[in-house]
């Protein structure tokens, strides 16, 4: 009854705050109400948590002034004394600066900026200069002042987890209301409640332990949906938890709205991070309990490249990016990389994580890639536990198959050496009404099935478990032995001169002396497999025409008067060995536990009796072909029942027809 009634005064709050956006109406589009509303909220709880403090502060600030030295941020902190480690050196506060109407706009500008920086930084994101200034250009900034100033939100009427509920309920509302960017910077709730039911499975019963301490972290934040759902869940699980949430991200309006959120539920304000992720680790040596993450699908890393790339090179496996780099098109398997890098070590406890890729990490990249090699050195290390394939058209910017990766650095018994594959596809129902590309959800039920499977329960047509090795593979290149035949023709000189080495050396004066034989013999010269003897016919030619040539230039003239012929014999190098021929050779994957030479007499010998392997070339690869252990062949209909079909369509032409003549 209580947490109903905790429910109801949410709604209520946010309900009122929401209504606030009717005086914009008009003045303002439906898209840019959020931009007003969110950052006055945030203004408006800041204003109620430091107004038991706020005169103590001021007096502070005063005093210093008064005696000519500067003011001490640590004075002001202790003057605050709360919990939230922030403070403001302005004489207003939100009833006092309306209490001079006439100046309002630079009343509040002064109250702003009096922030301390670890909390200013939100307002600056929000750009609420300007916000104020529209407002007081449109006449509206007294009567949206005044709104706020009248709803009490101070830390004993909301508490923090209430009011982080009614932020997260104004964001939701302000992202459907300008749903044009709705899946930029928002993950569904659906998706993340679905990640953090998986994540928190295993730890049911640990979670409810007292005193449990548990920290989550998120390297693309967006608006701060991943931590409050992971919050939500766990408080729900045991309301006493000590619980630290943190994260990063890069969009400056939403890093400003996650921040404000984890500010007004009595995170620390250092506890989200504004920046580049890949570039500058805002939480770097940190690890944390639970990781939870959504990167950008298939977005290039060029700008990030330099900074990575030195990582890589100079720190290795010390650094974030040591197993390997992705291509440059796609950046998600450096966010992986990123997220284990987070994770807590099983000696301290261990950490697990959960990051949403689309299906190029499962695949992408041949054996020897930096995909491949990734994966590799995921699974060496034991620390994939499962990957879940979601429905499509989940999110709001894209409709494509997406995949939740679960990981851990504590793996349980049964899970060691194993991994998890499960299909989710068919699982959700569709939306009343899409937002954006998303059509479809999972309902709770789904949610349920889902978790169920990842803890067991039997379902072989949806769950399948494997070794690690069983997604190893090893590429060996299949070599075919080189075979051609040679002529001094004018047609092969013609290619030759196209030949870079050959681009400067005049050939004209060799033509010339390869047609004067030809009309001699009155015809082209029959191609021959012994090359000594073209050697021999080559050089009395070009000592005909003149012609001089060095070393490289007679092997690309020889080279370009030749061509591949299947029955001339194999041409042998100075060491005698076989010639391999570029345009015939080949690559086979090997499965891990399959000796290489077994498989290639088996697979490639009965067919081709002259190859070989070049062991030089052979390199390890891993891919997960998540598709293919899914796949149900579904047999192509009989031409009998395709032939009944057309024959009763055109039956029904034909009677439509006859009617009309008729």
């Amino acid at each position: 009854m209580i947490e109903e009634n905790n429910t109801t005064v949410s709604n209520n709050h946010a309900t009122f705050i929401w209504s606030i956006a009717d005086l914009l109406r008009g003045s303002f589009k439906a898209h840019q109400y959020g931009d007003i509303i969110l950052p006055f909220t945030v203004l408006r709880r800041l204003d109620a948590v430091l107004a038991p403090t706020k005169q103590a502060v001021f007096a502070a600030v005063e005093q210093a002034e008064g005696d000519g030295i500067p003011v001490r941020a640590s004075l002001l902190r202790t003057r605050a004394g709360h919990e939230y480690s922030f403070w403001n050196e302005s004489r207003f506060d939100l009833k006092t600066a309306l209490g001079d109407s006439e100046n309002l706009a630079a009343n509040l500008s002064d109250y702003v900026t009096g922030f301390s920086e670890n909390v200013k930084d939100i307002f600056d994101k929000y750009k609420i200069s300007e916000r104020i200034a529209e407002l007081d250009e449109h006449d509206l900034l007294f009567h949206v002042t005044q709104r706020f100033a009248a709803v009490d939100l101070s830390p004993a009427a909301v508490p923090n987890e209430e009011m982080g509920h009614i932020f997260e309920e104004l964001i939701r509302k302000f992202a459907e209301a300008s749903n044009e960017t709705a899946g930029e910077h928002f993950t569904p709730r659906d998706v993340i409640e679905l990640m953090v039911d998986i994540l928190l499975a295993p730890e049911s019963d640990t979670l409810a332990k007292a005193n449990v301490v548990r920290s989550v972290y998120d390297p693309t934040a967006g608006t701060g949906g991943m931590l409050s759902v992971a919050e939500d869940h766990i408080r729900s699980a045991n309301p006493t938890a000590t619980l630290t949430l943190a994260g990063q991200e890069i969009n400056p309006q939403s890093y400003a709205i996650c921040k404000a959120d984890m500010t007004v539920k009595g995170q620390s304000v250092d506890a989200i991070f504004f920046g580049d992720t890949l570039i500058n680790d805002g939480h770097a040596g940190a690890t944390f309990s639970y990781g939870l993450s959504n990167p950008p699908f298939g977005v290039d890393w060029k700008k990030q490249q330099k900074a990575v790339v030195d990582e890589h090179t100079q720190r290795g496996y010390a650094g974030r990016f040591g197993p390997g780099l992705p291509r440059v098109s796609d950046g998600s398997m450096l966010f992986l990389m990123h997220l284990i890098s987070k994770m807590r070590s099983a000696a301290d406890g261990g950490g697990r994580a959960a990051i949403v890729l689309n299906g190029s990490p499962l695949f992408t990249g041949g054996a020897g890639s930096g995909e491949s090699n990734i994966r590799k050195w995921v699974l060496e290390r034991d620390l994939l536990e499962a990957i879940v394939a979601l429905p499509t058209d989940m999110f709001y910017n894209t409709g494509i198959a997406t995949y939740i990766w679960v990981l851990s650095t504590k793996k349980s018994a049964e899970r060691v050496g194993r991994v998890q594959l499960i299909d989710g596809t068919k699982l959700f129902r569709k939306m009343r009404k899409g937002l954006g590309s998303k059509r479809n959800e999972l309902g709770p039920d789904d949610i349920a099935t889902l978790v169920k499977l990842y803890e067991g329960e039997e379902d072989a047509a949806r769950s399948k478990t494997f070794a690690n090795e069983d997604f190893f593979y090893r590429t060996i290149t299949v070599e075919r032995p080189l075979r051609l035949n040679w002529a001094l023709t004018t047609e092969r000189l013609a290619i030759a001169s196209d030949a870079k080495p050959l681009a400067k050396v005049d050939l004209a004066p060799l033509v010339a002396v390869v047609k004067q034989a030809e009309s001699a013999t009155e015809g082209d010269e029959e191609p021959t497999t012994d090359l000594p003897a073209f050697r021999k016919v080559l050089a009395v030619r070009l000592t005909d025409a003149g012609v001089t040539l060095t070393a490289p230039q007679l092997k690309a003239l020889i080279a370009a008067l030749s061509e591949r012929d299947e029955n001339a014999p194999i041409v042998l190098d100075a060491k005698k060995r076989p010639e391999p021929d570029a345009t015939l050779r080949d690559t086979e994957n090997v499965p891990w536990n399959e000796d290489i030479h077994e498989y290639f007499a088996r697979e490639v010998t009965p067919f081709a009796p002259d190859a070989w392997i070049d062991g030089s070339k052979t390199k390890d690869g891993c891919e997960i072909p998540f598709t293919r252990h899914f796949y149900q062949y579904v047999p192509p209909r009989s031409l009998a029942e395709i032939d009944a079909d057309l024959d009763a369509v055109l039956g029904r032409i034909r009677t439509r027809l006859e009617a009309v003549k008729a």
